[in-house]
């Protein structure tokens, strides 16, 4: 008999726009996307690797953890070290509550408010840290639009684990 296991994750990114603040509080979003998948980038399965050991490791706690958002179209690739754009992007720190665990479901979120990343939205990251010198989870290339002054839109990631 021949007994497999393994860690499997789903990644689900999910990105809701509003036209303004006022729209956010009301939770009148126009647009709300959802992607599957991305990669994990080297750093950040150390990362993972370290803290499963009780290694020294920055934890992907509340205190630490960062979405980023960036403007490279740039295709991922695992040995990547953070966000590619070379000017546009932004690390902003989770919400209050989160990282949230819910049954076997990991959940960041960030709140771009209306002078935050007003660019093309084309790469995301979590990070454990505000800038690319952070330890990078993963990473996603996908085009999510443009984001104007006066508009809020938040990103989520969900990762479920089995």
């Amino acid at each position: 008999m021949k007994l497999q296991s393994g860690i499997k994750l789903q990644p689900t990114w999910r990105f809701t726009k509003y036209k303004s603040q006022e729209h956010f509080e009301n939770g009148k979003h126009y647009e709300k996307n959802e992607i599957v998948g991305n990669l994990l980038l080297n750093e950040g399965i150390t990362a993972l690797q370290n803290l499963l050991i009780g290694a020294a490791e920055t934890a992907f706690s509340n205190a630490n953890s960062y979405i980023g958002v960036g403007d490279s179209a740039t295709a991922a690739n695992a040995t990547q070290t953070g966000l590619i754009a070379a000017t546009n992007k932004l690390y902003k720190a989770v919400e209050a509550t989160y990282p949230l665990i819910a049954a076997q479901t990991t959940t960041w979120r960030a709140i771009m408010g209306s002078g935050d990343a007003n660019w093309a939205w084309n790469e995301f990251t979590v990070a454990s840290g505000s800038s690319d010198a952070a330890d990078n989870l993963n990473r996603l290339v996908s085009a999510q639009g443009t984001k104007v002054t006066g508009q809020v839109w938040t990103v989520d990631l969900d990762i479920l684990w089995s």
